[in-house]
């Protein structure tokens, strides 16, 4: 299946809801309003349910019981806010997925997303953007297990999906990989530019004309979070570290290894709103 029939096949791509479309446009804004987006949560029951449910949950040791939008935004903050919408869009819009552990995918994603964050505070990136980009970065995987299952479940039998040559096997199957069919579906979901290009320039951040330092920061973090599912040990980790993105960027791999992520409590709580 050609690139584009796979964009524009109708139960591969889920429509992103309403509600989330509006939130996402308004926390993309420089200065996005609290109020404002305590009422678009406030329209959406479900949305608001799983608001407060967080709000409420161990991870934040409230005092006393939060019974409202707003109240919540003003708990959770913009980026716990903005992931809790991601997190939600995501578990609507990818329940069965031939041929891929959810389970795994998403522990997987979050782990990313986190390690990502993390390294984007040490090279003064936006954080929250590279939370969401480090989230979605492989959504690609789940569209393709579901437009073409078949192709893919072979595919699996000789390079499993996180292993760390699957975008090179797709690209030698296909002619593209799980970095250009994430960014097509960030684009028709309207992300920011700057998040598409970095899905697309994932895998080669700093090759030929490209030289984006957000999609340089996904690739670390994509190779660590793998790494960890592998179980790689440390001459397995340095033998695979992509140290040419990493002097790009000013990191070897004892700062890419030794800066852990703060925040892996609160991605153990999202990923509730996933599964």
């Amino acid at each position: 299946m050609q690139l584009e029939a796979l964009l524009n096949y109708p139960r591969a791509l889920p429509a992103m809801p309403r509600a989330v479309s509006d939130l996402l446009a308004e926390m993309n804004l420089e200065d996005p309003s609290p109020k404002r987006v305590g009422e678009l949560i406030g329209r959406d029951p479900a949305l608001t349910t799983r608001v407060l449910r967080l709000s409420n949950s161990a991870f934040f040791r409230v005092s006393r019981k939060i019974g409202s939008a707003d109240e919540a935004v003003a708990l959770l903050g913009m980026t716990h806010v903005r992931s809790l919408v991601m997190a939600a869009a995501l578990g609507a819009g990818f329940k069965n997925v031939p041929g891929i552990d959810l389970k795994q995918f998403w522990r997987y994603s979050l782990r990313a997303a986190d390690i990502a964050r993390s390294l984007a505070g040490v090279l003064h990136q936006n954080q929250g953007n590279a939370f969401t980009a480090g989230l979605i970065h492989a959504i690609g995987v789940l569209v393709m297990h579901i437009a073409m299952p078949d192709r893919m479940l072979a595919l699996n039998v000789s390079t499993l999906p996180l292993d760390l040559n699957r975008a090179s096997a797709e690209q030698a199957l296909l002619g593209y990989s799980y970095a250009q069919v994430g960014a097509g579906m960030a684009e028709k979901w309207q992300f920011p530019n700057e998040m598409v290009s970095a899905l697309a320039n994932q895998l080669t951040p700093f090759e030929g004309e490209a030289y984006d330092p957000l999609a340089g920061l996904l690739h670390l973090a994509s190779w660590r979070a793998r790494a960890e599912e592998l179980q790689l040990d440390n001459n397995g980790m340095a033998a695979t570290f992509p140290d040419m993105v990493g002097l790009t960027l000013g990191l070897d791999l004892d700062s890419v290894l030794g800066k852990d992520p703060a925040e892996w409590s609160f991605s153990q709580a999202l990923a509730a709103f996933i599964e």
